[in-house]
């Protein structure tokens, strides 16, 4: 197992007499002395605002903007810097790609096809494309445990334009088929579009490898700081779509009735940009780099692995989607019966225990699975064998506190 719980100040926090047990990490991570110690220095030495000054600050925010560019580019294996895009989070990221290529050229007749179980920001932004341009948004649904059927892959077809899908589920945990269903998209001329949010913390992520057109994803759930997201994007696709917000530093040349706009990443990065955010991704990138990926995923596999086993010996636990551990990341949804997903979450809070519980922003998956609301458990580098064990042996007094006699 990992050894680095010493490096995150927040996980000695005590909370009604017990030191938290956090396993909300699909919601957002903590941050380790790296990241922060990263923040606090740029702030004390080379604060300014990147690429707009002669003066000495402005060049050193430039120049570790432009690092912490350079550290994505390597981090997910892009060709080139210039189709690193920084944004506030994955939901920025999509609506980007909607705004910017899917509204200009799809039209009535045309086809965006996602799975039912994508987060609201992936599913949300392409009804709003449909509406507008009278294109149909059709679904995958999957099956119990998520996998993909036959039948599901087949509706992509010739009129599809756009496939856009999470790379693992925040649900389900599901581990996607990544290269096999942008393989399928690029077959019928569509583009795949893959949503990074919960796999590019987890494991290796190759985007020249996948072959996407676009692959999105958010800092703070990877040990980075809130409001700094990434939308990777072939550059031949970059250069053809329109900035999505106008302002300062994405022109070229402004006149009274027309601009041109700057050169790649930077027309899509319009005002002044968080540099705090980058540098922040950039020192989590260098933390994870160092500890392995390989060692992250296996790390997270026995984790899950021995939580699902213990989960599937307590009665009155119902697992959603997969149990199998192979097939997962450290992400386990479950509802418990006879009781509210939020009184769960309030019960083993009273314990230190900190989940999610609601729809996990998918009311759709959760209509067609007839789940209203569900607990969610999710594992991530700093969590241990001890932490699962002290949540097993809590799970059982969840319906006891509510006053069933099991």
């Amino acid at each position: 197992m990992l050894n680095v719980r010493k490096d995150f100040p927040i996980l000695t926090k005590v909370h009604n007499g017990h030191q938290i047990v956090y396993f909300d990490n699909a919601a957002t991570t903590q941050k380790p002395y790296q990241v922060i110690h990263a923040i606090v220095d740029l702030l004390e030495h080379h604060n300014g605002n990147p690429h707009r000054g002669a003066h000495i600050l402005s060049i050193e925010a430039g120049e570790v903007y432009d690092e912490a560019r350079e550290a994505v580019r390597r981090f997910i294996n892009a060709a080139s810097s210039e189709e690193v895009v920084f944004v506030r989070n994955t939901t920025e990221a999509l609506n980007l790609i909607a705004r910017s290529y899917a509204e200009p050229k799809l039209k009535k007749g045309d086809k965006i096809v996602i799975p039912i179980s994508e987060h609201h920001s992936n599913l949300v932004t392409w009804q709003r494309v449909c509406q507008k341009t009278g294109a149909e948004l059709v679904y995958m649904y999957l099956d119990k445990e998520g996998h993909f059927t036959e039948e599901d892959l087949a509706k992509i077809d010739d009129k599809t334009k756009i496939v856009s899908f999470a790379a693992v589920s925040n649900v389900f945990g599901m581990k996607r088929p990544v290269k096999d269903i942008v393989a399928r998209a690029h077959a019928v001329g569509a583009i795949a579009i893959v949503d990074g949010a919960q796999s590019t913390p987890h494991m290796k992520t190759d985007v020249q490898d996948l072959d996407c057109d676009f692959f999105v994803f958010s800092g703070h759930k990877m040990c980075g700081s809130a409001s700094t997201g990434v939308l990777y994007g072939k550059k031949a696709i970059l250069e053809g779509m329109e900035p999505f917000l106008l302002g300062g530093d994405m022109i070229e040349y402004v006149q009274e009735q027309s601009t041109t706009f700057n050169e790649l990443p930077f027309k899509f990065e319009a005002g002044s940009q968080n540099v705090e955010g980058a540098v922040a991704l950039h020192a989590a990138i260098d933390y994870l780099e160092d500890i392995g990926m390989d060692n992250i995923e296996s790390h997270e596999y026995e984790l899950t692995k021995h939580c699902l086993e213990g989960m599937k010996k307590i009665p009155h636990i119902h697992i959603i989607g997969s149990t199998d551990p192979e097939e997962k990341t450290g992400v386990i949804t479950f509802t418990i019966d006879g009781v509210h997903p939020h009184d769960a979450a309030t019960i083993l809070d009273s314990f230190g225990i900190a989940i999610r519980s609601g729809h996990h922003c998918a009311q759709p998956l959760g209509a067609h699975l007839g789940v209203e609301a569900s607990n969610r458990a999710s594992f991530y580098i700093y969590n241990t064998l001890e932490e699962v064990d002290y949540f097993l042996e809590k799970l059982p007094l969840v319906r006891k506190q509510m006053g069933f006699n099991d």
